[in-house]
């Protein structure tokens, strides 16, 4: 940010349509700027987002917790959701009337989700789930586990993860109208969401992001 060329007025106006959701070409011609200037302004944005999360990495969540995977990309022909080809699966966990936190990871298997909710869950918390087997050893852990399965119903009274659900689908809308997200900078995309879920408000939004700007230029 130091070493941009663009004028404070034309910056400002490019973190506005940033907070909108504008694409960055669309944001190009209406601020008046190149699109690879746009493009790269936004992907330091969201540097600048990520990093900011990751400094709230270590906070930890306690209630009740709604925890699920879903999988991002891939083609839309063939298999679907685990096990799908080309896809990037994320794991999520949503504190009911709080934030949620995503991740990247591996796979969905019990060895990779359960050492991230014990980290981030606290002990004796409510948590709930799928019948994904990735969950099984949350029956014998120390969470109050319960399960919804959606075989069957999707919701049955408090035991649902609608909230979590939510969330995928608000970042799946928001990343298809950049018509492909590059993988390398899925990542970025992805807390970008995870952001703007947090922070609902577009107000509260852009006072924080021109915060972060200005720590950037300090």
């Amino acid at each position: 940010m130091r070493k941009s060329r663009l004028s404070k007025h034309k910056q400002g106006r490019l973190v506005e349509h940033f907070v909108a959701g504008t694409t960055a070409r669309c944001a190009a011609s209406l601020v008046g700027v190149n699109f690879k200037t746009s493009a790269y302004y936004f992907h330091r944005l969201r540097e600048i987002i990520a990093y900011h999360l990751e400094q709230e990495a270590d906070a930890v969540f306690s209630g009740e917790i709604e925890v699920d995977e879903s999988y991002f990309g891939g083609k839309r022909k063939g298999k679907r959701g685990r096990g799908a080809a080309g896809k990037v699966p994320v794991f999520g966990l949503l504190k009911r009337g709080g934030k949620v936190y995503t991740k990247i990871i591996p796979d969905a298997s019990s060895a990779t989700l359960c050492p991230i909710i014990e980290r981030k869950v606290v002990p004796d918390s409510i948590v709930y789930s799928d019948c994904w087997r990735g969950y099984n050893a949350l029956d014998v852990s120390d969470f109050r586990h319960f399960r919804i399965n959606h075989s069957k119903l999707f919701a049955d009274k408090a035991n649902h993860i609608n909230g979590i659900e939510n969330f995928w689908n608000q970042a799946k809308r928001h990343m298809r109208k950049f018509n492909g997200v590059p993988k390398e900078h899925f990542g970025l995309f992805l807390k970008d969401c995870e952001w703007r879920f947090n922070n609902s408000d577009p107000l509260s939004q852009l006072r924080q992001l021109r915060q972060w700007v200005k720590g950037q230029l300090n």
